[in-house]
């Protein structure tokens, strides 16, 4: 189907405009803080319609008519979690989404899409896989596009020859990764805290486990965990709820037909400390300290949200840059974050310093995270960080492709359809007493992984100063 060109650029310029300047609902949103602490702002009331389709997809809709756009977001439990012995599966399999599909090759595909002003994408995380579709909401062009969307989820092939290729890509990544120190820390960190645990793994796969990957794995990865009954259908656009519902029940058929993958079994923390280090030739150290300390679901993470804030997450506002970056200067940054999944979440701290400075920065930061987690923070800090939050969080819904984000995470994550709402009123009503609470319960600093890559490993000094004290404690070492 032809379309018209310049009516087209000008629907797509209009969303890129419409989704700058306003939300998909009305009203404008303050710009800085004193605006936002004066009108005091609320979550956005989301009117998040729900229902299950005949094959068990959970459907998750918005109308917003505020943008001729249709944004649809499929998310399956189909992360790297449930790749089993063989790291890697969940990556490669999305990867070959949209590669190809039963009588389409990869450029049917995207030349399919883009002639409709349509874009679709896959991607894989350690919990979820997901699959993504924009298009145009005037049925002259989303039915077409809905039509090819649902040829590509019924029958990708997997094709032998686009497997090489993807996987070639994938391995050479991986030896790239050889060369700097970020990705090597971090799965160095995601295998000590979660050791023997399915997050442990590293999600992309590695040299060894990528080739034994076959094609046969990958179509049985995708009927298993990309079901219609393992699967949110999150949808946000100008429809109407019958026109959603035809949709969903759409979809909902051309996916795989199964049931929900089983729950993973919870992720237990560290009781003692870790230390893994990574010899490798820079003029920085990366240093990444946590434990398994969370979860979805966890009736403490409103609290360990705000208090990281003003820990770790708030940027130059928060202790940890204040304290080590900004009065010491013994970093070039810092930050610090819970990550909840399914089945866990660490807490995260992560630095960067000179190799000089490395000592001091890692005995600063324990210092102030045990004094955190024993204090708590103070009543100005939390006032502060509060105003910073909410005025933030009335911005979390500005255009659709926050809204479907929210969707998506509150479908696959069971979270109540008033999820926002509650959790702007539980940040209205938290307490420094609350968040002191919950750091002990969750967190304890003394058990703290600390997992390093440079040319030495950090030591721990005996106290907390700029002399070069005896480490009391040494890592375990690692080749690079």
């Amino acid at each position: 189907m032809k379309i018209n060109t310049f009516r087209l650029a000008f629907l797509l310029g209009l969303s890129v405009v419409l989704s700058a300047c306003a939300g998909p609902f009305s009203g404008s949103f303050p710009s800085t803080e004193a605006q936002i602490a004066e009108t005091d702002p609320q979550a956005p009331a989301l009117d998040i319609q729900s229902w299950q389709t005949e094959q068990g997809a959970k459907v998750l809709f918005v109308a917003s008519d505020a943008l001729p756009m249709l944004d649809i977001r499929l998310v399956s439990d189909a992360g790297s979690a449930r790749d089993g012995a063989h790291s890697g599966l969940a990556s490669l399999t999305s990867a070959l989404l949209g590669e190809g599909a039963n009588g389409l090759s990869v450029d049917d595909i995207a030349r399919g899409f883009e002639d409709q002003g349509a874009s679709f994408s896959s991607s894989s995380y350690r919990d979820m896989g997901v699959i993504s579709l924009r298009t145009l909401s005037d049925p002259e062009y989303r039915e077409p596009v809905l039509a090819l969307f649902q040829q590509v989820i019924a029958s990708p092939t997997f094709e032998q020859d686009t497997l090489a290729r993807i996987r070639t890509q994938m391995m050479q990544g991986l030896r790239m990764e050889t060369q700097v120190p970020g990705p090597q820390v971090n799965k160095a960190f995601q295998s000590t805290v979660f050791a023997g645990h399915p997050y442990g793994q590293p999600s992309d796969g590695t040299l060894d486990s990528l080739p034994a990957i076959t094609r046969d794995q990958l179509q049985d990865f995708y009927q298993s965990y990309y079901a219609a009954g393992n699967t949110v259908i999150a949808m946000v656009g100008d429809l109407d709820r019958a026109q959603a519902q035809a949709i969903a029940a759409e979809i909902s058929a051309a996916l795989p037909q199964g049931e929900e993958a089983p729950a993973l079994a919870r992720a237990q923390p560290l009781t003692k400390r870790q230390r893994e280090h990574i010899t490798f030739p820079s003029a920085q150290t990366h240093i990444l300290l946590g434990n398994q300390a969370t979860w979805r679901g966890n009736p403490d993470h409103v609290a360990l949200y705000v208090g990281n804030q003003i820990l770790g997450g708030g940027g130059f506002a928060s202790i940890l840059t204040d304290e080590v970056r900004q009065k010491r200067g013994y970093v070039y940054g810092i930050s610090s974050f819970f990550s909840p999944m399914a089945a866990g979440g660490p807490f995260q701290v992560s630095l960067q310093t000179g190799n000089d400075n490395a000592d001091a920065a890692l005995t600063l930061t324990l210092d102030l995270i045990d004094q955190f987690v024993q204090d708590g923070p103070t009543d100005e800090q939390l006032e502060e960080i509060r105003a910073s939050i909410l005025g933030s969080f009335a911005l979390g819904t500005a255009d659709n492709s926050d809204i479907i984000g929210q969707l998506g995470a509150i479908g696959f994550y069971d979270l109540p359809l008033d999820y926002l709402q509650w959790f702007n009123q539980q940040v209205r009503t938290v307490t420094a007493e609350d968040i002191r609470a919950a750091f002990q319960r969750n967190l304890a600093p003394e058990n703290l992984a600390i997992v390093s890559i440079g040319p030495e490993a950090p030591k721990v000094m005996s106290v907390a100063t700029d002399a070069d004290n005896t480490a009391n404690e040494e890592p375990a070492d690692r080749a690079p």
